[in-house]
């Protein structure tokens, strides 16, 4: 399943799709280790798997939370997503 972390806009969508089938079977969750601004925690969800998932502080402001990750040019590579070995993390901006 693919959960939809965040809002949509004026200027456009800012979500962080996790896809949780390929998050289950990760043993470290490194994602959230590797997000500077905290954005991400693991919960357990509806099957009592751990799963990662965008706090709620961060849920209605994820552009603004993630913007230090993400320059108007020359992008680097996510932290959340590089650390991510399932590739289970997306974002639509």
């Amino acid at each position: 399943m693919k959960a939809h972390y965040g809002y949509k806009d004026g200027a456009g969508d800012f979500f962080i799709i996790i896809d949780t089938d390929p998050c289950i079977e990760c043993e470290h969750h490194g994602c959230v280790a590797a997000c500077p601004e905290g954005v991400l925690e693991i919960i357990e969800d509806d099957y009592d798997d751990e799963v990662a998932a965008v706090t709620e502080e961060h849920r209605k402001q994820i552009k603004y939370s993630c913007a230090p990750c993400k320059p108007d040019h020359d992008r680097p590579p996510l932290p959340c997503t590089t650390a991510c070995t399932y590739n289970a993390i997306t974002h639509s901006w």
